[in-house]
């Protein structure tokens, strides 16, 4: 990657993202992760889309799915590094890679922005920092390092930090605590279960409210079924943020972390969570407009959101 490109990049990042940027209708991109399988990549263990970061041969495929999705008409990209979080790739045996990993997804993300010629935003994923859907019962402290180890590798490439799918109060509060220290917008991504609340027990309200800080630009509920995202989108609306979603596509309504789905050959954990083929761009077409009716403004999707269901509603813009 070009160091100048990197360094330009970051010397205009604060400019480019205007604090109510969020306030217009927003086209987030889809389901990274899952749209890399459908391409090719072979992951191992638990890596899942971070294979594709450590593997030189996929880097391309990370930019043409990057570019699939700014195509599309996503005005933002989300790096592909979600499965690169400290602790999945010490499980994996490759925690020698998680410098490289981070950054390379930071460099992919901004060389399909350069390619596309288009104004579109970086957002850096930042993942819990354990497992997935589930409460990180680990010391504060040892949570904290996680997040700020790999905030530290991506912050040059990126917009704004995207909190991504997290479970608890005490993630939140972490995780934000961290990233005051790196001067950039923050996105969070709440992920909610059938009962409304967070796999914590808490509630959508309590985290918000729990949550106040001056770089929070959006609140979305992440990774998340529709029809969850259409009894609790409300809720958020209350709460007087610009909010939305990134809606999954999985055919089970409450998912399981990768622990459930690792050692099933081929790694993809379709295998187990199952993907919903009844689901078409036009149905999600018709919920993206019921939720923009609610007053969501962020709108996207993650895993099995497809670039076709990204281009169906990008003309709701």
């Amino acid at each position: 990657m070009n160091k100048i490109l990197i360094c330009t990049h970051w010397c205009l990042v604060n400019n480019s993202m205007e604090k109510n940027f969020f306030k217009k209708i927003r086209i987030l991109d889809g389901g990274m992760g899952q749209a890399l399988l459908a391409k090719g990549l072979k992951a191992k263990g638990s890596l899942w889309s971070a294979s594709a970061l450590i593997e030189k041969k996929y880097h391309q495929m990370v930019i043409d799915t990057h570019l699939d999705f700014i195509n599309a008409g996503a005005d933002v990209i989300i790096t592909n590094n979600f499965s690169a979080r400290r602790r999945r790739m010490v499980e994996d045996n490759v925690d020698s890679f998680f410098v490289y990993a981070n950054e390379k997804a930071g460099e992919l993300a901004l060389k399909a922005k350069e390619i596309s010629k288009k104004n579109i935003l970086i957002g850096g994923s930042l993942p819990a920092q354990n497992k997935t859907y589930v409460l990180d019962e680990r010391d504060e402290h040892l949570i904290e390092k996680d997040f700020f180890d790999q905030a530290t590798l991506i912050r040059p490439f990126i917009d704004f930090f995207y909190l991504d799918v997290l479970s608890s109060i005490k993630e939140c509060k972490i995780g934000l605590k961290v990233l005051d220290k790196m001067n950039l917008p923050v996105l969070l991504g709440l992920h909610v279960k059938s009962n409304g609340k967070l796999p914590s027990n808490e509630s959508i309200s309590q985290a918000i409210h729990n949550c106040k800080n001056k770089n929070l630009i959006g609140v979305i509920l992440a990774c998340v079924s529709p029809e969850i995202i259409d009894k609790t989108i409300n809720e958020i609306r209350e709460c007087k943020i610009p909010f939305g979603y990134k809606a999954n596509l999985w055919k089970i309504a409450e998912p399981l972390p990768h622990t459930a789905w690792k050692s099933v050959p081929g790694t993809n954990p379709i295998k187990v969570l199952g993907t919903r083929q009844d689901y078409s761009d036009l149905q999600f077409f018709n919920f993206t407009k019921k939720m923009i009716d609610k007053g969501s403004t962020i709108l996207g999707g993650c895993c099995e959101i497809k670039a076709s269901h990204i281009q169906k509603i990008s003309n709701l813009k």
